[in-house]
């Protein structure tokens, strides 16, 4: 009978599959709750909006002030408003920064 090693992989070899943002979202850190699902996020483009939780996610996503988040914004009003559609771990929070995507 044969057994196979359990060694993990050299830290290199490591892969790791994180969400990031597609063709109009953008990185953002939560800066603030407002109630009512709503929060102030301080976008990587420079801009802060009014982002919503969407009914589909409210339950799913509990976010706190410091969390790393991708935000959707609108089609109107998309300087000062948009969705929040994806809230990070810290543990991915961390590989995105150590691996240059956004900064402390």
């Amino acid at each position: 009978m044969s057994m196979r090693a359990n060694n993990p992989p050299p830290e290199e070899q490591l892969q790791f599959r994180i969400r990031l943002p597609r063709e109009k979202e953008v990185f953002g850190m939560v800066i603030g709750l407002v109630g009512g699902s709503r929060t102030i996020v301080a976008c990587k483009d420079g801009k802060e909006r009014n982002c919503r939780i969407p009914g589909r996610l409210k339950n799913n996503i509990w976010v706190k002030d410091g969390d790393i988040v991708i935000v959707q914004p609108w089609e109107i009003e998309g300087d000062k408003k948009g969705d929040i559609i994806w809230r990070y771990t810290p543990l991915q929070a961390k590989l995105l920064t150590e691996r240059g995507f956004i900064k402390n």
